[in-house]
């Protein structure tokens, strides 16, 4: 995979805009670097800088630090140096270097003199799940102001020490000097080093003006790659505690209904007795092995014979899954009425409308899941890679049967995290153990307890119908999608507590916004309605996958807009431009069309009886706050099916950009992951359970597959930081089927676009090419006809 370099960077003014006529030399900018970085800037607006919470990001609990006070969010050490307290986990996202230049900013450090500590319950503050972008998002704006806070004091303090104005005072790397005087000087650490501040958190401190960061909005180098790139990085995965015992969960390869769990009807526990120090772990339905150490415990697994009684509960086919969300009786909510849709349709040029299906999809990390827990008779220390330690610490404790001050949670990143893994399950699974033994317990998942167990992006069928005007303006837009929800229970609750199977239905991100599905365009008469699907018979658990939904949504919407671009004989770049809604699309849109050198022409006007066709699509998606735009450069082998994605370019507007090098980071695994998304993966199941259960059964985009990425990082300085972890990935699925369209004339409305459906997709195209010479023909012989007839 090509890693996108940011050393070189081209600088757009607010004004500049790319003409439909303009060439690119991409020739030129690919010599530049792959990167480009666009600043725009508005008058200042220091204050549009900060986030309003939402309502659980300092949700109150026993044993926490008071959200309320500085002391929660900063320490200053009398070594002038400072930590900061973040309530938000790094994930591989970039945080543990991105909230520090926050906090340095605003103090006046220096980098080096900032540094986090890892995240613990009781002891850092609880900003809820880490999620959707939220770290800096939300995070942030917390950071910012309590270090804020914490400046206003340390310049009080100096003030009265030197008996000066506040304002006559300067700081330079945490050193406080009185203008004009630099021998009258001092020291955070002197000043308060090593005591609390003892002030409130108030919100309202100044922060600075954008347009004086020295450190927010420039590459920072990541405080975590050196140690990840010597192998000297402590993930998840290499804790080790004295006296451990070491597990593994015994379940049938593959879950079923998530409503029914899987029951057991027998467990032999003589089937392990040849294996030193074995031992079986049961509590209700809840079944593992441990032994003292980790091969002997890999062995019972395999080895332990246990019956289960899974119902025959789920669809035979993903086919038949797609026909069983329509046909059932759905909770129904009209998510967006805008002016007149039947009107808008009735009075349209053209319509394009189409099913989409789109599979449940896997987060399916790189090593899977792991969890320490240490349980004792009064208390229990749980090591895990959860994305909300207070929510685990929380389920933990149910499981246990403990109260929740008895419980602590620390946090260690784990091999990769998109949204709700099997973590929290892998935690509860060495508690239960360690509770059970009396000693500290590792657990590992095995690769088909994480294939097969996790908590998969729910599937989504959609009906897409979009409309426009004789001149190509957008006139009606009309979304309807079924999908389930997300599961809340976890498998160790489930089968060792008996906690019965429950889902939510909180989070925007669970169902269809306004946002992620038509915002990027004017739209007079919209409508979209969000068929929720009774998700607990006879369906897999559900979760938040990467950018939930909006692959999905994308996948299909943004093929109707390019289906509306072909009528209309327009440029598919050129028709989204004349609709685009406003400043914030049209720069991300822009921008990607720029860096691939876009030409405009006609989708699917270069087609070619070649066994490798070339093509290229565009496309714009977002997930819940930021604007994100995509183009895709695809090969297909029309003999063996087999798409490649050879390059792609993303474009992001985030707001305020803390760290733009990050962010290209981000929007490289984002196209990434686009590909490997709308390409390969795929959920795979029997009536009993899941059978996609290795990287064999469910294949992902592999290094040497991977396309070469440039990313654009949009600025806005003046502009709160929105979150860049999610809000491009569905643009490049998009993308990517407007490229094979444009290389084959033929459509895909179901993904993944594995060589299986391509080929078939071909086949049909050409039976009806041919049908159609053939009706052509036989008309023609049929007027031949007749006109002999008359002579």
């Amino acid at each position: 995979m090509n890693r996108v370099s940011s050393a070189t960077r081209l600088s757009l003014s607010f004004a500049t805009r790319v003409s439909s006529a303009t060439a690119f030399p991409r020739r030129e900018f690919l010599k530049a670097g792959g990167a480009l970085l666009i600043g725009f800037t508005a008058s200042p607006r220091a204050r549009a800088q900060q986030a309003d919470l939402l309502p659980g990001d300092l949700a109150p609990g026993p044993a926490q630090p008071d959200p309320d006070r500085v002391d929660t969010w900063i320490a200053i050490h009398a070594d002038n140096s400072a930590t900061v307290f973040i309530g938000h986990v790094d994930l591989g996202q970039g945080i543990a270097t991105t909230l520090p230049q926050i906090a340095a900013e605003e103090l006046d450090l220096g980098m080096d003199q900032v540094k986090t500590v890892r995240l613990e319950t009781g002891k850092g503050p609880n900003q809820g799940n880490t999620g959707a972008s939220s770290g800096i998002s939300r995070g942030g704006p917390r950071i910012r102001l309590a270090a804020a806070e914490a400046r206003q004091t340390l310049l009080r303090m100096a003030s009265t020490r030197f008996n000066v104005p506040a304002d006559r005072l300067t700081v330079e790397r945490g050193v406080v000097s009185v203008a004009g005087s630099p021998a009258q000087s001092v020291t955070y650490g002197q000043l308060i080093g090593g005591r609390r501040f003892d002030v409130p958190y108030t919100g309202t401190a100044p922060i600075k003006d954008y347009r004086t960061h020295k450190i927010v909005g420039t590459n920072v180098p990541r405080i975590d790659i050196p140690d990840k790139a010597s192998g000297t990085y402590v993930y998840m995965q290499h804790v080790r505690v004295p006296g451990m015992l070491h597990g593994r969960v015994v379940r049938p390869r593959g879950q079923g209904s998530y409503a029914d769990g899987a029951r057991v009807t027998n467990v032999d526990a003589t089937s392990i007795r040849d294996i030193p120090g074995a031992r079986v772990i049961r509590r209700g339905d809840f079944v593992g092995v441990v032994a003292p150490n980790e091969w002997s415990a890999v062995r019972a697994a395999r080895q332990l014979r246990v019956a289960w009684d899974l119902p025959a509960a789920l669809p035979a086919t993903p086919a038949e899954l797609f026909e069983r969300m329509r046909a059932t009786k759905t909770i129904d909510r009209l998510v967006l009425d805008r002016g007149d849709v039947a009107t808008g349709f009735a009075s349209a040029a053209h319509v394009a409308s189409g099913r989409y299906d789109s599979p449940y999809q896997a987060h399916a990390p790189f090593a899977p899941s792991c969890a320490v827990a240490d349980v004792k008779a009064g208390s229990a220390l749980v090591m895990c890679s959860s994305q909300g330690v207070y929510a685990a610490r929380a389920s933990i404790a149910a499981v246990l049967g403990m109260p929740l001050e008895k419980v602590t949670v620390q946090y260690y990143q784990g091999s990769g995290s998109f949204g709700h893994a099997c973590f929290n399950d892998a935690a509860q699974a060495a508690a239960v153990m360690s509770q059970e033994t009396g000693a500290p317990v590792r657990v590992q998942l095995m690769r088909w307890d994480e294939h097969g167990w996790d908590f998969y992006q729910p599937a989504h069928t959609a009906d897409v119908k979009i409309a426009m005007d004789a001149n190509g303006k957008l006139l009606a837009y009309e979304y309807h999608g079924w999908h389930h929800t997300w599961s809340q229970t976890e498998t160790t609750a489930q089968l060792a507590a008996g906690s019965p199977a429950t889902e939510g239905d909180g989070p925007r991100a669970q169902a269809l916004t306004p946002f992620n599905t038509g915002d990027m365009y004017t739209i007079p008469n919209w409508r979209i309605v969000n068929h929720r699907v009774p998700g607990l018979k006879g369906y897999l658990k559900g979760g938040n996958l990467r950018s939930p939904l909006d692959v999905a949504i994308s996948f299909g919407a943004e093929q109707a807009i390019d289906e509306l671009a072909y009528a209309a004989n327009m440029d598919p770049y050129l028709f989204r431009r004349q609709n685009i809604n406003g400043d914030r699309w049209l720069a991300v849109l822009d921008a990607v069309a720029k860096a691939a050198n876009w030409m405009p022409r006609k989708a699917a006007a270069n087609l070619s009886s070649a066994r490798i066709v070339t093509g290229r699509g565009i496309g714009l998606g977002t997930h819940l706050s930021s604007y994100g735009a995509a183009v895709a450069e695809i090969e297909v082998d029309k003999q063996t099916g087999v798409i490649v994605a050879k390059r792609m370019y993303g474009a992001l507007e985030a707001g305020q950009a803390i760290n733009p090098g990050i962010m290209e980071s981000q929007i490289t695994g984002m196209m990434v992951q686009a590909a490997s998304r709308v390409l390969k993966e795929e959920v795979t199941f029997s009536t009993t359970n899941v059978t996609s259960v290795d990287w064999v059964s469910y294949p992902m985009l592999r290094f040497a597959e991977s396309p070469e990425v440039t990313a654009i990082v949009i600025k806005r300085q003046d502009q709160r930081s929105t979150g860049a972890g999610e809000e491009a990935l569905a643009s490049g699925a998009a993308a990517i089927a407007n490229a094979f369209f444009d290389a084959t004339g033929v459509r895909l409305r179901e993904h993944p676009m594995t060589p299986a459906r391509v080929l078939a997709a071909l086949a049909g195209n050409r039976a009806q090419r041919n049908a159609a010479a053939v009706f052509a023909g036989n008309s023609e012989d049929a007027a031949a006809s007749c006109a002999l007839k008359k002579a």
